[in-house]
């Protein structure tokens, strides 16, 4: 039967496995198909304004609100009147730049003051600004810049740490009666601003960096690997003016063979430019990658399910074998399964020339218990007895519900002598185990037959020889122990 069972599981997991598979298999392949067909179509609208006005957005959330911040600095009364002031109790000014880059999570917040020239920053006051030292040379400017600007956007060392390279918001700071007064802002490292670059990328396809309006490149994400400017860039000469001159631009370019999608939008804010690349080849490429990873993710979701029909299958396989080969109220071995016992073992025990006894019990006087009691009673009884014969056997010993209240027991490597030892002690203990219920006491006793296999004996010889014991044993008074030699 356990043979027969495994054949037709492994059987089901086969077929379960190739209708999986061919499934994933042609899902995947007609999917590729229609994407691949639609691929050209899909690049030309996919590469136009629409991604360029997304990521757009996307920046004036991620990237302006520094300038934003920068701006709330400057127009700040608080600032404008610490400095009014003869910048008196430094600390509350340090104090404030630590909330402001504490609440925005800047990497640096700033100011410089034209009156005394001290660089106020959010760690404390770091130096004089100094129009002799390079460093300095932003400060001136940004105090050069014409009326009509406001801020500059700045990538550069930051001050407190050079070791960092920041992007600077610098904005000029007026006073009560527009009189340039000093300069404010915060910065943003750098890496942060690729990370979101890195972001874009990966979020759209798509190959994004800024310029600024000579056309340098200013921002790229690590994976950048043009020229340092749009002059420079093979294919891209011819349209660099183009593109600067525009607030906004769509083209196409040959480069390296391939066509490239461009475009391009000015961030007026930032005064950088946008721009936006798409290859028509890599997105060929990713398709074909995707529906390798598809085979791969459904290769990974088959044997994820194959497994899983694998436990449950094995369970519930070992649930009906514990319920087709086990009594359902002893938890005892059932006569079926134990005649299958008891035939491998006299096979084993002919091959090794070892002995192999039974024992065949039965509950004294069940049927008054029964009858007396009730079957609740009853089945306790047959419960309390199985435990008892379990507790004093070895684990290669059987225990079977013969039937009714019937037990036999197959002892491998124990003669007759042992086995009529092991038949006395059960006897003994089995006596000696009153049952009280509902302040009644219930005496239970048993008896039993032992018989020895005897070489060449058929195996229902050896039972019967048993249960001829056993009868003896019950005409004789019951509650003992009798030998069939």
């Amino acid at each position: 039967m356990g043979n027969h069972v495994w054949n037709d599981k492994k059987k089901f997991i086969w077929l379960l496995s190739v209708l999986l598979l061919v499934a994933f298999l042609v899902t995947s392949g007609i999917s590729y198909k229609v994407a691949h067909d639609s691929l050209s179509q899909q690049i030309e609208s996919n590469t136009l304004p629409l991604t360029s006005d997304n990521i757009y957005s996307e920046i004036q959330q991620d990237l302006l609100r520094p300038i934003f911040i920068s701006s709330l600095m400057a127009q700040d009364t608080f600032v404008r009147d610490w400095t009014l002031n003869h910048e008196q109790e430094p600390e509350k000014l340090i104090r404030y730049l630590k909330e402001i880059q504490d609440k925005y999570d800047t990497v640096t917040s700033f100011f410089i003051s034209e009156q005394s020239r001290n660089y106020y920053h959010s760690s404390g006051v770091l130096k004089k600004i100094q129009d002799v030292e390079p460093n300095d040379a932003w400060y001136f400017r940004v105090r050069s810049l014409p009326e009509s600007e406001h801020y500059e956007i700045n990538i550069d060392a930051d001050t407190a740490d050079r070791t960092k390279t920041t992007v600077f918001v610098n904005y000029k700071v007026f006073d009560f009666e527009s009189k340039f007064i000093g300069v404010t802002g915060v910065g943003l490292a750098v890496e942060k601003v690729k990370a979101l670059i890195e972001l874009y990328q990966k979020r759209y396809n798509r190959r994004v960096f800024f310029t600024d309006r000579q056309g340098n490149v200013t921002l790229h994400g690590d994976e950048y690997d043009g020229a340092n400017s749009l002059q420079a860039s093979t294919g891209l000469e011819q349209l660099a003016t183009r593109i600067l001159t525009s607030p906004s631009a769509a083209f196409s370019y040959q480069r390296n063979g391939k066509t490239v999608y461009l475009n391009s939008r000015l961030v007026p804010e930032f005064k950088w430019y946008l721009v936006v690349e798409q290859e028509d080849a890599p997105q060929e490429q990713e398709l074909l990658n995707t529906f390798w990873g598809n085979l791969a993710l459904s290769l990974v979701v088959t044997i994820g399910i194959l497994f899983i029909s694998n436990m449950t299958l094995g369970r519930y396989q070992r649930k009906l074998e514990i319920m087709a080969s086990t009594d359902k109220l002893t938890g005892a071995a059932n006569r079926q399964v134990f005649e299958e016992y008891f035939h491998q073992a006299l096979d084993k025990a002919k091959l090794s020339q070892t002995s192999i006894s039974i024992l065949l019990i039965d509950i004294d006087h069940f049927k008054k218990v029964n009858d007396s009691y009730g079957h609740s009673v009853g089945d306790l009884v047959l419960k309390t007895v199985t435990n008892l014969l379990r507790s004093q056997l070895k684990p290669q010993d059987i225990l079977c519900r013969w039937g009714g209240e019937e037990f036999l027991v197959l002892l491998p490597e124990m003669d007759l002598s042992r086995a009529a030892e092991l038949a006395e002690r059960f006897r003994d203990s089995i006596s000696q185990r009153e049952l009280k219920v509902n302040g009644v006491h219930i005496a239970i006793t048993v008896s039993i037959g032992v018989a020895e296999y005897q070489k060449l004996e058929p195996a229902e010889d050896l039972i019967k020889r048993a249960d001829l014991a056993l009868y003896q044993a019950k005409e004789a008074g019951r509650n003992q122990v009798v030998l069939n030699q």
